[in-house]
């Protein structure tokens, strides 16, 4: 609780955090965004594949062009101010550097930009969950061996979910259940970058305004970034996941204590501390007042009287039973967010949640009839969308984690809705993010073989 005035610390010591930020998309540019009203904070270069994008994007959130005219990142380090650039490499390896942001939305080279990081000796922020998704626990594992933090990004929902089931824990508290808001109808699997927009509730105008890229926001309405989250949640608290695949229950904030119970106390889960996804729709498509979509929860249990007695006498909103309740955070702000991270690692060298275990995958399911030859274009495309799956299912039958689903050609046909897996895809055998994932695939399939 005391953050901010450790920041203004450093900042009158001289001796901000040093911060490089790789990708300057919609994310990085809400951080950018906040990152002037930041004390203690230096962001000393920004890489991108395409720097002019980069510039303009730090010119559109306000930033005054001197603040980033800086030659190169030794000036940037020496004057206070910020390199644009394109060399990542350049950038983790800068001596000057204690906290590399991750944030180009590209797993196989956010998996090679942390892992390089950990070899340089820097502390990652991951703002790419979809490579966490897939080998978030072997990043973990990384970075604990190199002696540095690895963490989510504070202002994405799996670290405010972590957030909030800490909480519950720490309380004293029997998490039942936790997870993110949505806004769902099953034919949004189907959904194109194409029909995005209609379905999200934005004009194109307002998607071309806010600069807002159609596949990433996709991804987020065609149950793939539900799935890729959910399952970064799952194995960052240790909770399970559905055996087959998120529900999407319908329900207001106040219906949460009712839906996230026991199927056999009327609520919709098969047992108790599983990750589950709250549909803003009902299944008709009315949209439910106090909804959560772009919030998240944590579901709890009082197991004696006298708890279930301090629920009804504090007045809070229970389930029937008056056992089961709920806290939440309505919203999230994304990039907004992100300097709760970099305070956490680089203050208290704590992460703001990271893989404790591998417990889940979000899996690549087709969303059409797929003919072999054809290429798959990852989250939020044309070919694939997102499911989340127990790793005692998705590991031994081979599922092909949807990280992994960018250009990849298909070897077989695949039907509408069924799993996609290694042996059906000509994968890229050389990636620093395969042989991370393999090599965690062995160690799960030891674990489970062991249990």
């Amino acid at each position: 609780m005391n953050l901010f005035p450790k920041l203004q610390k450093r900042a009158e010591e001289g001796n901000p955090i040093r911060v490089g930020l790789i990708g300057a998309g919609k994310f990085g540019s809400m951080f950018l965004a906040q990152a002037s009203r930041l004390p203690g904070i230096h962001v000393v270069g920004v890489a991108d594949l395409s720097p002019d994008n980069a510039k303009s994007n730090l010119d559109f959130v306000g930033w005054p062009t001197e603040r980033y005219a800086a030659a190169n990142l030794d000036d940037a380090f020496a004057k206070g101010t910020t390199h644009v650039g394109e060399d990542a490499a350049a950038l983790i390896a800068h001596p000057g550097i204690e906290i590399v942001i991750e944030a180009t939305g590209h797993p196989p080279a956010a998996v090679e930009h942390c892992l390089y990081a950990f070899g340089h000796g820097k502390h990652v922020i991951n703002v790419t969950v979809e490579a966490d998704a897939f080998c978030g626990f072997g990043l973990a594992q990384a970075a604990e061996k190199a002696g540095v933090i690895y963490s989510m990004a504070y202002g994405d929902q799996p670290a405010l979910t972590c957030d909030l089931v800490d909480w519950a824990r720490t309380c004293g508290f029997i998490v039942t259940a936790a997870g993110r808001g949505h806004k769902w109808l099953p034919k949004y699997r189907a959904s194109t970058p194409e029909t995005v927009w209609d379905h999200w509730g934005l004009t194109k105008e307002q998607a071309e305004r806010g600069r807002l890229n159609p596949k990433m926001f996709n991804a987020f309405l065609d149950g793939s970034k539900p799935a890729i989250e959910s399952a970064a949640i799952a194995n960052a608290t240790g909770l399970a996941v559905p055996a087959e695949g998120l529900l999407f229950p319908p329900g207001s904030v106040d219906d949460i204590p009712t839906l996230m119970r026991p199927e056999s106390e009327g609520g919709v889960l098969a047992h108790e501390g599983i990750v589950e996804v709250v549909s803003c729709l009902t299944r008709d498509g009315e949209q439910i007042q106090n909804d959560i979509r772009k919030g998240v929860w944590v579901c709890f249990r009082g197991d004696t009287d006298y708890i279930k007695n301090c629920f009804e006498e504090y007045k809070v909103t229970t389930d029937p039973s008056g056992r089961y309740m709920s806290l939440f955070k309505k919203w999230h702000m994304i990039g907004l967010e992100l300097g709760v991270s970099i305070a956490a690692v680089g203050l208290r060298k704590e992460a703001t949640g990271f893989a404790t275990c591998h417990n889940a995958d979000a899996v690549a399911v087709a969303k059409r009839d797929l003919a072999a030859g054809e290429m798959l274009d990852g989250e939020g495309g044309y070919t694939v969308s997102g499911g989340l799956r127990p790793s005692s299912i998705s590991v031994p039958q081979g599922h092909l984690p949807l990280g992994l689903a960018h250009n990849v050609k298909l070897l077989t046909p695949i039907k509408e809705g069924a799993v996609v897996t290694w042996a059906d895809v000509e994968a890229d055998t050389t990636s620093a993010a395969y042989e991370l994932r393999k090599e965690m695939e062995v160690a799960t399939l030891a674990k489970q073989k062991a249990a």
